[in-house]
This record gives structure tokens, sequence and C-alpha cells, in this order.
């Protein structure tokens, strides 16, 4: 696996870090690329929720304009976050932390955070509304795109999705970033 050459560069090494690592399950392009584009639009504090080689934290970090922000990641796997610090060694504006995602919990609030859906016991609409500053983002990744309400996956009521795209605390959109994934993009009203 490599990385296409039009990625901006920090992407790149995030690739070959994952490569390295054997890490195959990382943010996809689609979803990188929207995370750069959100990421050019805040200041602050911006936290990922596992981190796994570092390839979301790459995207975010590719769309950060204003150098007085940064990235807090917090990968619970010691080798996969050793592995993301080395792209971000350098770097003062990402820190990465070998540690469970609740270490993150006096750090905020995040004026954007990213998580994977799958995450267990992480994404909870109630778990996380506090960590997010007014006017802050979370990104959920992940999901399957479903057309119908409830939404439904494999056969149930995805009650995740239906929390974060009904919660009075947020407003939120499914966004398909391709015809078999979609992201939650949440506000914190």
């Amino acid at each position: 696996m490599s990385a296409p050459p039009e990625l901006p560069d920090v992407v790149r090494r995030a690739f070959e870090v994952s490569r390295r690592a054997g890490y195959v399950s990382f943010c996809r392009n689609e979803t990188g690329r929207l995370l750069a584009t959100l990421a050019a639009t805040r200041d602050g504090t911006m936290a990922e929720f596992g981190t796994g080689c570092g390839v979301g934290t790459a995207w975010l970090r590719s769309g950060v304009r204003d150098q007085r922000a940064r990235i807090l990641t917090a990968e619970l796997d010691p080798r996969l976050a050793q592995a993301a610090g080395e792209i971000f060694a350098d770097d003062p504006l990402v820190e990465v932390l070998a540690a469970d995602w609740s270490t993150l919990l006096d750090k905020g609030p995040f004026s954007l955070l990213f998580l994977d859906s799958e995450q267990p016991g992480a994404v909870g609409v109630d778990a996380l509304a506090d960590l997010v500053a007014d006017g802050g983002i979370v990104v959920l990744d992940d999901f399957t795109p479903c057309e119908q309400w409830p939404p439904v996956t494999y056969g149930r009521v995805d009650v995740l999705r239906e929390q974060w795209l009904t919660d009075p605390r947020f407003t939120a959109v499914e966004v398909m970033v391709a015809s078999d994934a979609s992201t939650i993009i949440a506000t914190k009203r």
C-alpha cells in the first residue's frame, strides 16, 4: 500500500508509517480531505480519539492554517502511538499520547473532535457534548450510508447515528464521502 502522489507530505508520511507497522485500518482519503477542510476553519485545540498510526491526525494537520492551533491525539495501543509519534516528532502543533481517549477529558473544550463511530464507549453524544466548545465540530466517520429513517444498519436501528442527528445541542448532518461511506458532522450550538 502506498499513498498517491497528490497527497500532502504529512499524509504520505503517515501512510508509510502505517505500512511499515502493518496497520491497514485508517482514515479514508475522502474523509481525510473533509478533515483537512474543517481543520482549516479551526483555531484552538483539536483532538482525535483513536490515533491508529496517525493518518487521520496527518489529515487534520495538513489543514491547519492557524499556527496557534494544537492537535492532541490519543491511541490506546502503545505500539501504534509510538509509530504515529514518529510522524509528528518535530511538529510543535501535534501531541501524540499513548493513552485511552479519556486522558483528553480535561484538555478541552475542543474546537474540532474526530473519532471513529466504531470506537466502543467513546462516541455517545452525552459523553462528548461537554468536550466540545460552542461552535465546535464533532466528526464521526466509518458509517455506512443509510437513506431511511430511523437509520438502520445490519438490520438494527443505528442508535448512535440517530442520537447524533437528533440531539438538540448539535446541528448535525450525515455526509456521504464515498458511495460506501458516510460521516456525521455535528456543530455544537
